[in-house]
């Protein structure tokens, strides 16, 4: 069944192609089109288009496939082009002539628009509180772990003293910048895209105002072109969100399985949590992050994929768009497994004792030297040639672990004022 048959037959390598996977991405969306679709209902009582006996019907027989989608007994069989033309046949085969009302004032582009925007709000508020939670583990091992020293590097060279504590809580913080960004997208989904029907509105007298009250909006979405030109751009907004997230937690992966290695050893991980090797039988991998790393990349690359779908497409609908609802949802469920496996895993890290008087350490104190050396009156570039000097000749001492107490300092983390960003 499509919404669109007119009673003539298609080619079937043409409706195999244009078809694609809908059916199968739609299972992702049949919970919010029935959402969207009640209301819908309501909205046409409401201005007098359908009889309360009619919308009292379809409200009903909307909750019946809610119940058989909350079951798993909801399926989209391969004679639906997707889930709006299965629900619709739904409500036909039961309700008759009053199912066939259910499209009244409203076509298939709304109805993915919304269908679409519900569940970006939802998924987001969960991906917001998934990252909420890594946040929260990682300002608790920043405490936890605050004591403890770990050499800081640039340019993958030795550069200052650091520690577990400024680690953890760096990620914590770069991490809440992800926040924002979420929480931005979050205003652009927050707009009812229902009822500017193909683009361009509708003749009935619909009220779109109810409809944005009945389905939790912030606002609504006022002019209806607006409303079609936002397909593309909500998906490319919550896409280019997650890619914030990915990139930091694709670089956090690298930290840890740099960390990991032998050459490093400056943290471990439970043996139920790594990986061995089918010959070396000494091997723990960091498979986990490897793969967290890989998924995060492969999740900034569809970002970029999105903007070149859309680009330069002009105002009003076209098919170009079925394209990005694989992406916009592959990215947004694989972001949330990536949030709870990072969580369960990092909570797990077992951080090792590091001494940095071993010789390889040595040149972390250097800027604490030439700091020394301007304490005692002498200009900082005088200082900074002298202990360079001591490095060239291969003459320097290192000075002792100093203490840093500005604020965001190894000594003076910050971590409730970070915390509090977070709220």
């Amino acid at each position: 069944m499509k919404l669109w048959d007119k009673g003539i037959s298609i080619d079937k390598k043409i409706e195999k192609f244009t078809v694609g996977n809908d059916r199968e991405l739609d299972m992702f969306l049949a919970e919010y089109d029935l959402t969207a679709s009640e209301a819908h209902a309501k909205m046409l009582g409401k201005v007098g288009i359908l009889s309360e006996k009619e919308v009292e019907d379809l409200v009903a027989e909307i909750d019946n496939l809610k119940q058989q989608l909350q079951n798993g007994n909801f399926v989209i069989e391969k004679d639906f082009e997707d889930v709006h033309s299965k629900i619709e046949y739904e409500l036909t085969q039961i309700l008759g002539y009053t199912g066939k009302k259910i499209h009244t004032a409203r076509s298939r582009n709304d109805q993915v628009l919304v269908a679409m925007q519900l569940y970006f709000k939802d998924n987001l508020q969960e991906i917001i509180a998934k990252t909420k939670n890594l946040i929260s583990i990682l300002l608790d091992l920043a405490e936890e772990h605050k004591e403890k020293v770990l050499p800081g590097y640039t340019h993958l060279q030795v550069a200052m003293p650091s520690s577990f504590g400024l680690w953890f809580s760096a990620y914590a913080e770069i991490l809440i910048d992800d926040l924002y960004l979420l929480e931005a997208g979050m205003k652009v989904v927050d707009q009812n895209p229902l009822g500017s029907a193909a683009g361009y509105g509708s003749s009935f007298p619909i009220d779109r105002q109810f409809t944005t009250d009945e389905l939790g909006f912030a606002t609504l979405k006022y002019n209806v072109v607006a409303a079609q030109m936002s397909r593309g751009k909500c998906e490319r907004t919550v896409t280019s969100n997650i890619t914030s997230i990915a990139n930091t937690l694709s670089r956090f992966a690298m930290d840890i399985c740099l960390y990991m290695s032998q050459n490093f050893s400056f943290i471990s991980f439970p043996d139920e949590l790594t990986t061995g090797s089918s010959i070396m039988p000494h091997k723990k991998n960091p498979d986990v992050f490897e793969l967290i790393r890989g998924k995060c990349n492969k999740l900034q690359s569809i970002s970029n994929e999105m903007i070149l779908i859309t680009n330069n497409l002009p105002s009003g609908y076209h098919r170009d768009y079925q394209l990005i609802k694989e992406n916009s949802i592959y990215s947004v469920e694989n972001m949330k497994e990536i949030l709870d496996i990072f969580s369960h895993s990092i909570a797990q890290i077992e951080v090792n004792d590091i001494s940095l008087s071993d010789e390889k350490y040595k040149y972390l104190f250097t800027v604490d030297s030439i700091n020394d050396l301007v304490m005692q009156g002498q200009s900082f570039r005088d200082a900074y040639k002298e202990i360079g000097g001591q490095v060239q000749n291969n003459t320097y001492e290192p000075v002792a672990l100093k203490e840093h107490t500005h604020l965001g300092s190894k000594d003076n983390l910050a971590l409730e004022e970070i915390r509090k960003k977070m709220s």
